[in-house]
C-alpha cells in the first residue's frame, strides 16, 4: 500500500471515528448520560493515528489501522458506553489481552521503521522480548492512568476496583508476552 493511500485510509478511519464519538458525546451529554467523557476520550484516541501520520509521518499498515479502530469501537463504545463490560464477564479481559497484542504489534512496526535491518538483526533475542513486552505493558499502564483520571475528574467508575485494574494489566501483559515470544521465535 502506498504512503498516500495509507494516509488516506488512516484519515478516513480517524475522521469517521472522531465524528462518531463526537456525535455520541453530544447525544450522551444532552441526555445527561454520565458516560459522555468516554466518548470525549474516544475523540482523542480516534485522532491519534491521523496526528501521527500527519505530523510524525508514522504510517501504520492497513491491518494495524483497522485493528486499532475495531479495538476502540469494541472497548469504548460497546464495552464502556453500551455496557458490554458489565453484561459480558469476559469482555474486559479479552479486550485487554487484544490491547496487549495490538500494542506489541505496533511496537514491532515502529521498530522496523526506526531502525535499519542490520540493527534489528544484531539485536539480542532477550532485548527484543523486553522491548516488545515493555511497550505493551506501557500502553496498558497509560490506559489505566486514563481510566483513573476520568474517574477522578468526572466521577465515573471505569476502574471498578484494584482487582479490576490488576486483572487488566495482567491481560495486557499476557497479550504482550504472546507477541514478544512470536517476535523472538520468528525474527
Amino acid at each position: 500500500m502506498t504512503k498516500t493511500l495509507k494516509s488516506k485510509v488512516c484519515a478516513v478511519f480517524s475522521l469517521c471515528y472522531v465524528l462518531f464519538m463526537a456525535t455520541v458525546s453530544f447525544v450522551y451529554f444532552a441526555a445527561g448520560n454520565p458516560r459522555y467523557p468516554i466518548a470525549i476520550g474516544g475523540i482523542v484516541c480516534g485522532a491519534i493515528p491521523f496526528l501521527l501520520d500527519r505530523f510524525a509521518k508514522v504510517r501504520f499498515n492497513y491491518l494495524i489501522i483497522t485493528s486499532y479502530f475495531a479495538f476502540l469501537f469494541a472497548a469504548q463504545f460497546l464495552g464502556s458506553m453500551r455496557g458490554f463490560y458489565s453484561r459480558i464477564s469476559w469482555w474486559d479481559i479479552l479486550l485487554h489481552c487484544i490491547s496487549g497484542i495490538l500494542a506489541a504489534s505496533i511496537s514491532l512496526d515502529l521498530l522496523e521503521r526506526l531502525t535499519d535491518k542490520k540493527t534489528r538483526e544484531g539485536m539480542k533475542p532477550w532485548f527484543m522480548f523486553i522491548y516488545v513486552l515493555s511497550f505493551a505493558v506501557f500502553v496498558g499502564v497509560i490506559w489505566e492512568i486514563y481510566e483513573f483520571s476520568i474517574d477522578q475528574w468526572f466521577g465515573t467508575r471505569m476502574q471498578v476496583d484494584n482487582v479490576d485494574t490488576m486483572t487488566d494489566l495482567i491481560a495486557d501483559t499476557a497479550g504482550g508476552v504472546i507477541v514478544a515470544i512470536i517476535a523472538v521465535l520468528f525474527r
